[in-house]
Formats: C-alpha cells, structure tokens, sequence
C-alpha cells in the first residue's frame, strides 16, 4: 500500500511538473513571438526601485532563468547617487549602471588564472523588463547605449495601470493578450521584483531608524552604534539592557547617557 501510495504521489507530482513546464514554455515561447526576439527568453532580468519618500532606496534585481525563479541569482542595490527627494529614474539608471560595469569586469578579467564567476553579473539577460513606463525605460535604454549593449540586449519597460508594454523609441506600447502564459509570466516576474525590492527596503529602513535612534545620544557615533548593535542585537535589546551590561561594551558614563535616553 505504501508503495502504491508513492507510485500514485509520484506520478501526480510529475504531472504537475509537466504541466507547469508546458506552461513556462508556452509563455516564453509567446513572448519570443510578441516581442518579436531572435530566440525564447530563457534568462530574463527585471529591476525595480522601492524607497519611502527617498530614504532608504534599493534597487531589487531579479533573475528568471526557463520561466521559473532562479533566486540565487537576485542582488540588491543600495542607491548612493540619489540624496533626499525620489528619483526613480535616476536611482534605475544608477543600479544598471553598476550592473553591467559588473558583467563588463567579468569579461575583462575572465582570461585571469582563478578568476571566479558571479553569475548573476557574468552573463547577459536574453530579455530585461524594467518596471515602469517610459522614464524609467530611457534610463535603461542609456545605460545600454554606454556599454554598447542596445540592440544586443532587448529591453521593455512594464508600466503598472493597464500592463502596458513600451519598447526603445516608439509611442505606441503593446498589450498582451489578458489570459495569455506570456502575461502571466511577466506579472510573476514584476510582482517578484516588487517583492524582494520592498523587503529588502523595509530592512534597510529599519535599520536607518535603529541607527538613529542611537545616533541622537551624546557620546554614541558609529563606531560605538556598530559595537552596540552587535552585540545586543536591536535597539530593544539595547533598552532593556542594564548598565552594568551597556559597560560591558562601552565606558560607564556613556551607558548611564544611553540609559537616559532609551528610557
């Protein structure tokens, strides 16, 4: 019975595996056609931008390879060159820059005895979806022009009201058929990249109000934030710490400071 039981529970497994394979490949297989490329789009990147009202920015790189998530692949981006109001097109510009400055030092120094190869930089997408319309898309489409990669690399923005699809100079964007595989697999891939985007910033976020809490007490600067925070953990911990244990990593009369301004 248990071996019948397994037989049928494999059996159902592979079906299903089938099933979704079909799926994948129906979709990429339509996307090849709509978005007229030379051949399927089997390793596709999309990026994202998440910030709250311009803090905390991240850019959030995602990497489907054959239709289905490869998140070993996904990376994030910490944006620099973006300083109080948002831009998004500025902090999209930014995080392929970096991007592809990675994929072109890989191939600078892939001749070097024991170079090691990170593959979410190493190779060239066959496809990148950037989400958002066509701001965010010119930014893109720059960034290619740099490093030589426009028209080798085929690039379309995904604009969020209605899933319109814009292309590098043209007006008019392209809507996919409302219950085809191809739409559904480029809303998996936004939705994904809007989903690791906002975790990742919501854990910088976080981390920017623990700093600054402590920050604002006399005698704490970074150094001092970094040693507390490693060892305790969280601004909680560190709250709920008494003095005699704030003195073990900081002289006396800056743990009475911190025990007066956590209270």
């Amino acid at each position: 019975m248990a071996a019948e039981n397994a037989t049928e529970t494999l059996q159902a497994l592979r079906a299903q595996w089938q099933t979704d394979t079909h799926k994948q490949e129906q979709a990429l297989a339509e996307l090849q056609q709509a978005l007229n490329l030379s051949e399927p789009p089997n390793r596709i990147e999309c990026y994202d931008i998440s910030n709250t009202q311009g803090t905390a920015i991240v850019g959030a790189m995602v990497v489907f390879t054959q239709g289905v998530p490869d998140k070993k692949l996904y990376r994030k981006f910490n944006i620099e060159s973006v300083v109080g109001a948002p831009d998004d097109f500025a902090s999209m510009q930014e995080m392929l820059t970096r991007r592809f400055r990675r994929w072109r030092s890989a191939q600078e120094t892939a001749e070097q005895p024991g170079a090691k190869k990170d593959a979410a930089f190493s190779f060239l997408p066959d496809l990148i979806i950037i989400d958002g319309g066509k701001g965010q898309l010119s930014r893109a489409v720059q960034v290619l022009e740099k490093f030589e990669l426009l028209g080798k690399v085929p690039v379309v923005g995904l604009a969020k009201q209605q899933e319109e699809i814009f292309f590098p100079h043209k007006s008019d964007p392209l809507l996919l058929p409302r219950h085809s595989q191809g739409l559904y697999l480029v809303q998996r891939i936004r939705d994904e990249a809007h989903r690791y985007g906002i975790t990742a910033h919501r854990r910088k976020r976080q981390k920017l109000g623990m700093a600054s809490q402590l920050d604002s007490i006399p005698g704490i600067g970074p150094s001092r934030r970094r040693a507390l925070l490693k060892h305790f953990g969280s601004v909680d911990k560190i709250r709920e710490a008494t003095v005699e244990e704030l003195k073990s990593v900081l002289p006396e009369d800056v743990a009475q400071s911190i025990k007066a301004h956590l209270e």
